[in-house]
This record gives C-alpha cells, sequence and structure tokens, in this order.
C-alpha cells in the first residue's frame, strides 16, 4: 500500500504530467465550448467566461492560449 502512494505522489509531481494536470483542472470547471458560427454576443460571452476560470485557476498567458483552442469547435 504504501509502495502504491508513493508512485501515486511521484506521478503526481512529475513535470512532464503538468500539461495534463492543468487541462484536468480547467475542465473540471465545466466550461463552455463554443461553436463557433457568427455570434458576436455569443463570443464574448464564452471568452468572459473563460477569463474567469482563467483567474481562479491562476493560468498564464501562454497557457490561456493553449486552454482556449482546446474549448473551440467547429
Amino acid at each position: 500500500a504504501l509502495a502504491a502512494l508513493t508512485t501515486l505522489v511521484a506521478r503526481d509531481n512529475d513535470p512532464g504530467r503538468e500539461s495534463e494536470k492543468r487541462l484536468e483542472r480547467f475542465m473540471s470547471h465545466k466550461p463552455t465550448l463554443f461553436t463557433g458560427g457568427y455570434n458576436p454576443e455569443g463570443a464574448i460571452k464564452w471568452l468572459d467566461e473563460v477569463e474567469i476560470i482563467f483567474e481562479a485557476t491562476g493560468c498564464t498567458e501562454e497557457n490561456k492560449n493553449v486552454l482556449r483552442t482546446y474549448v473551440l469547435r467547429e
């Protein structure tokens, strides 16, 4: 049991998993998917909602772009 716990802690502290953990943290806030089309008001509302999540999670500008792209849909 101790070995399993040690493995879990080591995995969670692995710098290689940082992107995965960041995505999990972001998605746990259930951001709205932006489905595109011509909808300026919807786009502004979507950006405002996503920015609130970024503020809450302390997201960097570089990571914001990656995460925004993840929740864009055609």
